[in-house]
């Protein structure tokens, strides 16, 4: 099997390669950090050695809860939000034909999102579509308290219960939650649910190789046996016993934290094929959420080109010399389109004639790639073979470790999200939330 490359080598015109070798021996330290659970957040370290410990019998488990669901129904909603959709949302969107539902191809559910908003029209408008078909739901949340997934929950249950009956119903609902406490796990034992459980030493952002991730997508006819597998050869390509030489987890958070040193305070996630757009959303939360916090951090920033290259590229081109951009290339595409000649040539196309699409795309991203660059925009690029439910595997492992190694170099704790809290606090105190009464009072006197 082939596997994921990196090049850093457009950054050296910025950062000397040896400004990234100095940083070395911290990367090591940082990487055995996680292994060893020595660091800050050693208590949400269980994804590490994750995809290496998912059992056979894990899986097997999973696939027949799929097999059982998966026939009866047309649509799959999947209720979460953050770490506990994105992740599952990226391969759905990365894997499936962009166009499968307007060709009727139902050979597996279609996957429908709910709880990852507040959106009365969106609500409104996911249930009458759910008037007319068969339907079920695996709802993600620790607590079950969670407000967006919360809603979203109490509304689909109901419909679902009065569309099939109670009974149908619980057979039809697939809870992941906590293995012993909140709201969600008491409903789901109360009601007979079948359920899996989230690890407590894995955070939400982390969570898409457990039943968070797993479970939905198994459902949904997506190969999850080989996402574990892709994920478990990264896990053994960026261990702690992989030289940094030879270690691409280690050499993209070194990389990052010498160009954060020299002022490089954003990121952008550029991906150049449309299917990776909520893989770059996924990777926003991850890194967000675990760099973002101590008046520090990188920004993560995404972009889709050649498309936003018509919107966003004045302002990476010449704009604020602050960035850095993260390329994600795609070696080999499924399909095969290849530009027809014009015998009027109107268009001025014809020296394209017989050149198949993704060529023309391959030489976008690299003059792209030289534009940026010559405009004083360090650039990374990391390539994979092909998009597959593997190499998706190793690329979310990838990401996470480097993640956590970054968040050391920051001396950050890059597992906990305190200022996800704020609002909140506020936001139950404007609807008046039981217990907040002292809050609401004061935001009151405020406004």
């Amino acid at each position: 099997m082939e596997a994921i490359k990196i090049d850093v080598s457009k950054v050296y015109g910025f950062i000397p390669k040896d400004e990234i070798y100095k940083l070395k021996d911290k990367t090591v330290a940082a990487n055995k950090a996680l292994h060893d659970k020595t660091g800050k957040g050693k208590d949400f370290l269980g994804w590490v050695n994750l995809p290496s410990s998912i059992s056979e019998d894990h899986l097997a488990d999973i696939e027949k809860t799929a097999a059982r669901i998966s026939p009866e129904i047309d649509i799959l909603i999947i209720i979460g939000i953050g770490g506990s959709y994105l992740g599952a949302k990226a391969i759905v969107e990365a894997l499936s034909d962009t166009f499968a539902n307007l060709k009727n191809k139902n050979d597996k559910p279609y996957a429908l999102f709910a709880g990852q908003n507040i959106g009365e029209d969106y609500l409104t408008e996911l249930l009458e579509l759910l008037d007319i078909k068969r339907y079920g739901i695996v709802v993600i949340s620790k607590s079950g308290t969670t407000t967006e997934p919360a809603i979203a929950f109490r509304i689909l249950k109901a419909h679902l219960e009065n569309k099939v009956g109670t009974e149908k119903a619980k057979d039809l609902i697939v809870a992941v939650t906590d293995e012993s406490k909140g709201a969600l796990r008491m409903l789901a034992d109360q009601e007979g649910y079948k359920s899996y459980i989230i690890p407590d030493d894995v955070g939400g952002r982390f969570s898409v190789l457990t039943p968070v991730g797993l479970v939905p997508l198994a459902i949904g006819g997506f190969d999850i046996r080989s996402l574990v597998k892709g994920a478990v050869d990264m896990e053994n390509a960026c261990d702690q016993s992989v030289p940094f030489e030879n270690n691409i987890a280690s050499q993209y958070a070194a990389t990052r934290k010498a160009l954060y040193s020299k002022g490089m305070k954003i990121e952008i996630l550029a991906n150049y094929e449309n299917k990776l757009h909520y893989l770059a959303e996924w990777w926003k939360q991850l890194y967000g959420e675990s760099e973002g916090k101590d008046g520090l951090g990188i920004f993560p920033a995404n972009v889709d080109l050649t498309a936003d290259l018509h919107s966003m590229g004045q302002y990476i081109q010449e704009g604020e010399r602050i960035l850095t951009e993260t390329v994600i290339s795609v070696a080999t595409t499924k399909s095969r389109l290849t530009i027809p000649s014009d015998k009027d040539n109107l268009d001025k196309l014809n020296y394209l004639a017989g050149k198949n699409i993704d060529y023309v795309n391959k030489m976008a991203e690299l003059g792209t790639m030289l534009a940026h660059v010559d405009g004083g925009v360090p650039n990374i690029k990391i390539e994979i073979p092909k998009i597959s439910a593997y190499y998706l595997g190793q690329l979310m492992y990838f990401f996470e470790k480097a993640c956590g190694i970054s968040g050391y170099l920051l001396d950050v704790n890059p597992f906990n999200q305190p200022g996800v809290e704020a609002y909140k606090k506020n936001m139950f105190a404007l609807l008046e939330k039981p217990g907040f009464e002292e809050e609401t009072k004061k935001i009151k006197e405020r406004l």
